[in-house]
């Protein structure tokens, strides 16, 4: 049986609700380069849970909206 993992779905949520990168940045008061590499590799970003929180209350989503498991590819 795989390894889960935690998937973050902070990309698709602001794509879903016409929000960029940068306007989310501002809105969620989160370092523009920290939303980068979570939107660049959202299985590894080692983000915080106070992050997290500020990223869903700045997309009016719960926590839960943002985070997946999926099963860890290395595994196979």
């Amino acid at each position: 049986m795989g390894r889960s993992m935690i998937r973050l779905k902070v990309k698709e949520v602001a794509k879903r609700k016409g929000i960029s990168q940068g306007k989310l940045s501002r809105l969620a008061d989160v370092d523009l380069t920290t939303l980068q590499r979570i939107y660049k590799n959202p299985s590894a970003a080692n983000v915080t849970v106070f992050t997290l929180d500020k990223l869903a209350k700045a997309l009016g989503v719960d926590v839960s909206e943002l985070i997946e498991s999926v099963e860890d590819e290395q595994e196979r």
